[in-house]
């Protein structure tokens, strides 16, 4: 019986240690790898030249059209660092899984309205993940230097993505305030890093395609 519970304890510090190693080391890998690649909003000046879009990653809108506040402190960096001219584009990327659900139009309206030119705002409607969106930023619309606007949280994971797939990515941190659900939303980071540093590996397509969207024309034509 002694044998028996020094094996079973044996085989539970196994696979203890496993979950450690397979838990802790992506998220150290991740995180180690791109924290010298973000800054904060007043910490722009020491990014390297100007960007070929600024992507806004999507934090859900309500029912009335109006961004959450995680999504309006990111459209407000967004649109600072573009009136400061890191970039001449914005891509809002976002879930619009149906015309009830557009939250990359409700991005672009939330910009205009702090000034920016609507046809420099191009939308993503299939950025139903971060790795879609930043897939499709560099596959889609070509960008190769990008400026990816989110909480700090969720930076490590976008740039670390970004740069797997070859582009030069850096990142502004949108955390103006404290969140209620940050707690379940740094939760679930830890295991989203583990998610996509697999697809970094692999590197699939997006789930959505399409053809080519050129920067250089009107971004109007993407609403």
């Amino acid at each position: 019986m002694k044998e028996i519970l020094k094996n079973s304890a044996a085989v539970c510090a196994a696979l203890t240690a496993m979950v450690l190693i397979i838990t802790l080391v992506p998220n150290a890998i991740v995180i180690a790898s791109t924290e010298r690649y973000i800054v904060d909003r007043n910490q722009t000046h020491k990014l390297d030249g100007t960007f070929d879009c600024i992507l806004v990653l999507g934090a859900g809108v309500y029912s009335d059209g109006t961004p959450t506040p995680m999504l309006k402190d990111r459209l407000t960096v967004a649109c600072e660092a573009y009136e400061l001219g890191l970039s001449d584009k914005i891509i809002m990327s976002g879930d619009h899984v149906d015309d009830s659900y557009n939250e990359p139009a409700a991005m672009k309206r939330f910009a205009i309205e702090q000034g920016i030119d609507s046809k420099v705002v191009f939308l993503d409607h299939a950025g139903i993940s971060t790795y879609d969106s930043i897939y499709r930023a560099i596959k889609i619309f070509g960008a190769k230097k990008i400026l990816v606007v989110t909480q700090k949280y969720h930076l490590h994971r976008a740039i670390y993505i970004a740069r797997s797939l070859g582009a030069e990515a850096y990142g502004v941190s949108a955390n103006l305030r404290s969140y209620v659900k940050q707690p379940i939303y740094t939760t679930r980071e830890w295991g989203a890093r583990i998610k996509d540093s697999l697809l970094s590996i692999f590197k699939p397509k997006a789930k959505v395609m399409g053809e080519a969207i050129d920067l250089s024309g009107n971004g109007d034509l993407t609403d």
